[in-house]
């Protein structure tokens, strides 16, 4: 249980911020004919939710992981927050292009994560 909080933790945090962030850079988007200036005064705010969540998730799975493996969870995170958001929010379907560009990225995730 003791490894728990620097090896899951940030993993939870990492989710957490990436649907925050999403929101923040994307979330206008259905939200066209409001002006600019509004969506970028929303988007900071809710961006302060996700740095107050990824700054310690960093800082936290840095004692599990490298900082190559942190930043490619980041980003793994990003495509599967992505993909739901685009989805289920945004209505905007995802073909199969798209899967095999996400699993090439995952791929790429194996090696970071594995010592060969």
């Amino acid at each position: 249980m003791p490894n728990f909080v620097p090896a899951v933790l940030p993993i939870l945090m990492l989710i957490a911020s990436n649907v925050f962030m999403t929101f923040a850079w994307y979330g206008h988007l259905k939200y066209k004919a409001s002006p600019i200036l509004l969506a970028i005064v929303a988007s900071w705010g809710i961006a302060f939710f996700e740095y107050c969540l990824a700054v310690p998730a960093n800082r936290l799975g840095s004692e599990a992981y490298t900082t190559a493996q942190l930043k490619t969870m980041q980003e793994v995170i990003t495509l599967i927050v992505f993909a739901g958001f685009s989805v289920f929010y945004l209505k905007e379907p995802l073909g199969w292009n798209h899967a095999v560009g996400f699993a090439f990225i995952t791929g790429g995730a194996f090696f970071i994560f594995h010592k060969f």
